[in-house]
């Protein structure tokens, strides 16, 4: 079997986590079986489409590293790729299913459907089902939409990649609005075509999905074709385990923000390629090939894909770790740019507050809350740092260090450095009784970056004051 799959999105918003799940485990599906990646527009929501939907989705997909082999900028001949450029395919085949008496046209008003659900309600039906009043009725000149006449007694049977074997009765389901008045198709008529004359070999999707497959299984059958092999992903949820939606605002949700707060594609890919699916290794960073390498669908997970924001931080942190500084730096610019950071500094101090946080970024626009916590924080020790400086000897320590400072003209990291060892050799101290003294005196801090660096960063006014205001 050819292995072809598909991403299909609306337009209706941009690209965001739940969506470029699915894009990316159809994309390593695709690429671990040597099959093809296409990418289908599904743009009949005409009334909810946005503006820059479609180009969200293909620029962040592309800006995550997922490549596609067939779309609407590539077309192997199974185009059109946007459904509102199809809608001759859909009246062909839809009119099939009128003619062999498996749809029929319900001319059924907003109103008289409305009135019909509130009696079935009143009236205590568990199953609210068109009542089927259209079925036979001669040809009428009015508007209608075609409904797909639900078998009786059938059992629609599928095994799931994910979930295994799963099945759903017809009498469960009510005939169904597969055209609307406006020639345009519903999602569950038009993606089966769509499906069908595309070759679509496996579909992998979300399970809010699961039960639009009977429905679709219902048009195969119609139609006599094989359906593609089915695997229903498990739902991501928040930390307190309840559905990711895009109202949780705890929770960054567009790709398009993840690369505007600066963080790397790669770092997101890896992140996002284990919600809900899991290599065989304990290593989770991996390259983009390992994925493709390791991903099998049966590692699919079974239970909710928890959307952990630690271990994002964690992962994108590795990934900064491994960048070189002038990387790095281009990576924090665009926010210190903005946050003014930048006015009146030269390219080496940019350069060495970069450096002096790297190990701990994240994504770049977390410079502007690492500067923010270093410089601007009050001067104000804690009760550990107090009791530390109260040992003896440590005020001569301090009072050695902060002469020697005083004495420099080039307030830099490199002539810092030596200071710090010649006031160790004055004071008669090393190790601990040297370094953590000086490090709390200047930045309340027992512990942090490289301390000539952060010194040169804090400048000599401030380092000097700072040390008169310990030093007893």
């Amino acid at each position: 079997m050819d292995v072809r799959v598909r991403y299909a999105p609306s337009p209706t918003g941009h690209l965001h986590i739940g969506n470029a799940r699915t894009a990316l485990f159809n994309y390593l599906f695709a690429k671990k079986h040597n099959g093809t990646f296409v990418l289908r527009i599904e743009d009949t929501d005409i009334e909810r489409n946005v503006s820059g939907g479609e180009e969200s989705q293909l620029k962040f997909l592309k800006w995550l590293g997922i490549e596609w082999d067939e779309s609407v900028d590539l077309d192997k001949g199974f185009g059109p790729y946007r459904q509102l450029e199809r809608l001759d395919i859909y009246q062909k085949y839809a009119q099939i299913l009128v003619e062999k008496g498996l749809a029929y046209k319900c001319y059924c008003t907003p109103e008289e459907l409305n009135e019909e659900r509130d009696q079935l309600n009143e009236d205590g039906n568990d199953q609210i089902h068109y009542s089927r009043k259209c079925l036979g009725l001669p040809e009428q000149h009015k508007p209608y939409v075609l409904r797909f006449k639900v078998p009786e007694n059938e059992v629609y049977t599928f095994n799931d990649i994910v979930k295994g074997e799963v099945s759903f009765r017809s009498e469960d389901f009510g005939d169904w609005v597969m055209m609307k008045n406006n020639g345009i198709p519903t999602y569950n008529f038009a993606c089966v075509i769509d499906d069908y004359l595309m070759k679509i070999s496996h579909v992998l999707r979300g399970e809010d999905h699961i039960t639009n497959t009977p429905k679709q299984l219902m048009v195969y059958k119609a139609f006599a074709w094989e359906p593609p092999i089915f695997g229903h992903m498990t739902l991501i949820v928040n930390e307190n385990f309840k559905k990711l939606s895009k109202r949780d605002f705890s929770i960054i949700q567009y790709i398009e923000q993840y690369q505007e707060l600066g963080y790397l594609p790669d770092a997101l890919f890896n992140f996002i390629s284990l919600l809900g699916w899991s290599p065989t290794g304990e290593e989770e960073i991996l390259t983009h090939d390992q994925f493709v390498e390791q991903f099998d669908e049966t590692r699919l997970s079974k239970s909710p894909a928890k959307f952990d924001k630690e271990k994002l931080a964690y992962i994108n942190n590795r990934y900064v770790k491994e960048l070189t500084l002038d990387d790095t730096v281009e990576l924090c610019m665009p926010h210190l740019v903005k946050s003014g950071i930048y006015d009146g500094q030269s390219e080496e101090w940019i350069n060495s507050l970069v450096s002096i946080f790297k190990d701990r970024l994240s994504y770049g626009a977390q410079i502007i809350d690492l500067y923010e916590e270093f410089f601007n924080q009050e001067f104000v020790l804690d009760e550990e740092s107090t009791e530390f400086l109260a040992q003896d000897g440590v005020n001569e320590t301090l009072i050695v260090f902060r002469d020697l400072l005083s004495q420099l003209d080039e307030f830099t990291a490199e002539n810092i450095q030596p200071l710090i060892k010649e006031t160790g050799k004055t004071a008669g101290v090393k190790g601990k009784m040297l370094y953590m003294p000086l490090r709390i005196a200047t930045t309340a801090s027992m512990h942090g970056p490289d301390l000539p660096r952060v010194l040169a960063l804090l400048e000599k006014e401030v380092v000097l004051e700072r040390l008169d205001s310990i030093i007893k």
